[in-house]
């Protein structure tokens, strides 16, 4: 499947993203081993939690489909998990696999986590080495998946200290801990998104956050409760920088979940001119939540901040689009882990700007973009979900027709992105001929 992406002004308006898919993922997970029934609203129906879904289902947990995204999670508590009869595909999940791969070390049967081409290539030994720290045995390929986690196993808490900033990684051991004797303690070399803990407090979990350490006494049990699920900044990030770049347009994106570990996007591009307001603030259970209104704006290039880069990782291939659409030039350092996400994000974007006609240098960590325009072409997004919509929103202000290639893994996040694109002006058409590849 391909996108075809023509210039157009955009007309503003309100709108919704689906919900946020970390969150979703977790609710699926605490869920399934809490005490009774759980109802999450707000649910992302993206194949990554569709996977998650799948294979807590195959475990032994009821799960009920209410309408498009509400769920009822009937929890078979801590020790309720039965033994999957076949290996549990998590598809392209890269978050389902490692938050699993925790939660699954402290059950008393084995399992075996494997996925597409693209999850096989994940780096996996940085949560194997302190999940095995904690008495996990978890076969890997050379670090890479399959991951066989074998049962049966005495977990005990640790202390350690993540060399790479990771929520994935916090929240494997989390899910560990609530199986291990005794405490576990977390050290961050950076703030990550705390979805984790958050809603293990909202479920009765008692841990200590103090600065950049989380800590938690392991054999406590997860209650079930009501979880609503916001819109998913990440998401929401695409409008916004669309109606950011598009001349004279006003755009109002509802329901947005803003979690202050998660809104390194909204400051990066405010440092940027953009005319950025947070409004309508509330609290959705345990996470905050606004509108946020967007309106046209001139940005500049920028060195940006280090300290973000923890706080909007999802969000740097777009932050790339707005750079090209940036007067003057935008260097970003220390983003090296976009290297191992579902492609290598600094290479596929480089990459394709430069067919775009966008001076783009690579660093190991970094890059440095000269904005300026963007013209039309075709560019390959390597079968990622966030260079394929980053690119869609690039074509919106391109001086020609785009055409982005091979963008089918976009459902794994933000299913209709295509309807919501479109819904405020773009003009965005969708390709299934296998010879699509080429411009009109």
């Amino acid at each position: 499947m391909h996108y075809l992406v023509n210039p157009a002004p955009l007309g503003g308006g309100a709108v919704a993203v689906p919900g946020d898919k970390s969150i979703s993922h977790r609710a699926l997970m605490l869920g399934a081993i809490g005490d009774g029934e759980t109802v999450v609203r707000g649910f992302l129906q993206g194949e990554d939690c569709k996977a998650t879904l799948a294979a807590l289902r195959s475990m032994g947990v009821g799960i009920d489909l209410l309408d498009a995204t509400t769920l009822r999670i009937h929890g078979v508590g801590m020790h309720g998990l039965a033994a999957p009869p076949a290996d549990l595909d998590l598809q392209n999940s890269g978050t389902g696999m490692r938050l699993l791969a925790g939660l699954l070390c402290g059950q008393r049967f084995s399992s075996r986590l494997t996925g597409d081409a693209s999850l096989m290539r994940r780096p996996m030994a940085r949560v194997i080495e302190p999940l095995g720290r904690m008495g996990a045995d978890i076969g890997s390929n050379g670090g890479l998946p399959p991951l066989t986690i074998n049962g049966n196993r005495r977990l005990c808490g640790i202390r350690y200290s993540l060399p790479v900033a990771s929520a994935q990684v916090k929240s494997a051991i989390l899910l560990a801990a609530l199986y291990a004797e005794g405490e576990t303690s977390i050290n961050e070399p950076a703030p990550t998104r705390d979805h984790t803990e958050r809603m293990l407090k909202s479920l009765g979990v008692s841990l200590r956050a103090e600065g950049r350490r989380i800590s938690m006494t392991g054999k406590q049990p997860v209650r079930s409760a009501p979880v609503d699920v916001p819109g998913d900044l990440s998401s929401a990030a695409f409008l916004i920088v669309a109606g950011l770049l598009a001349p004279q347009c006003e755009l109002l994106v509802q329901g947005v979940g803003i979690n202050p570990t998660r809104n390194g996007v909204i400051e990066i591009l405010r440092c940027m001119g953009a005319k950025i307001e947070v409004e309508n603030c509330e609290m959705m259970g345990f996470e905050p939540v606004a509108d946020i209104r967007v309106r046209s704006s001139e940005l500049r290039g920028i060195d940006v901040d280090p300290s973000l880069v923890s706080l909007a990782i999802d969000e740097f291939p777009l932050l790339f689009v707005a750079a090209a659409a940036a007067a003057g030039r935008t260097r970003f350092a220390g983003i090296g882990e976009l290297r191992v996400k579902e492609s290598d994000r600094i290479s596929a974007m480089a990459e394709g700007l430069r067919c775009l006609g966008v001076s783009v240098e690579e660093s190991d960590d970094g890059a440095e973009i000269l904005g300026g325009t963007i013209a039309g072409g075709s560019v390959e997004s390597h079968g990622d979900h966030r260079v394929a919509m980053s690119f869609a929103v690039a074509g919106t202000i391109a001086e020609g027709p785009l055409k982005i290639l091979h963008a089918d893994a976009v459902d794994t996040s933000f299913p209709d992105f295509v309807g919501c694109l479109r819904s405020v002006g773009a003009d965005l058409t969708v390709e299934h001929s296998a010879t699509a590849g080429k411009l009109p």
